[in-house]
């Protein structure tokens, strides 16, 4: 298959799957409601960072032994779910703010975390997740042909890197528009312990898939 044809059927995929909603999704949702721009874009460049490494673990078979051994897939499965639980009951104990100002610079019950706290979040909620993994995995073994070059594959890598990260700052801009944010904030604490709900339910939805695959 030449470059571009598989390119171009990769990317299709990629889309598809980025844009279905998820950890990533929930993730980049809360923090772009609750924190506010900087913090929702250093979450969606972890995101897209964490990327490159489901990338290197297929290219390098890491990826086949975490698919054929099932203790390890258990490990990163409870470890991917952990980490969403606690990120989940944070969400849920948000409460409505006290003072409308709250409604621009966001709740005083939960500190601002760093640019740098808010990359390694994002990083860790892809990074950790066994099921990105296995897609990736799916993806270089279905879809992209054995007698692709190598330096194709890591083109191909960057590519879905630079896409998710991309996707992800594109949905933090919207989210934090004044106006947008703005609503959010003000009656938001219910929306924000929905995604506590979500994020649960997807750490609850690991744990099970890990014990019956």
């Amino acid at each position: 298959m030449s470059f571009w044809p598989e390119f171009m059927l990769i990317a299709l995929v990629h889309l598809m799957a980025v844009a279905s909603p998820g950890p990533d999704f929930a993730i980049v949702l809360r923090y772009a409601v609750r924190f506010g721009r900087q913090q929702a874009l250093a979450a969606s460049v972890g995101i897209g960072s964490a990327i490159l490494l489901h990338v290197t673990w297929s290219l390098v078979g890491i990826a086949v032994l975490i698919q054929t051994t099932p203790w390890l897939f258990q490990v990163l499965s409870l470890a991917a779910a952990a980490y969403l639980a606690y990120i989940g009951i944070l969400a849920l104990r948000s409460k409505a703010p006290t003072h409308p100002e709250q409604s621009i610079h966001g709740s005083a019950d939960e500190a601002v975390p760093t640019v740098g706290k808010a990359f390694i979040a994002g990083f860790i909620t892809n990074g950790l997740n066994p099921k990105a993994t296995l897609f990736f995995l799916s993806l270089f073994a279905v879809i992209i042909s054995p007698i692709t070059p190598l330096s194709y594959k890591i083109i191909y890598g960057i590519y879905m890197s630079v896409a998710t990260a991309a996707w992800f700052c594109m949905l933090s801009m919207v989210l934090t528009q004044t106006k947008v944010r703005g609503f959010l904030l003000l009656k938001g604490y219910w929306f924000d312990r929905l995604m506590g709900l979500l994020l649960l339910a997807l750490a609850m939805h690991l744990v099970v898939t890990s014990f019956s695959s």
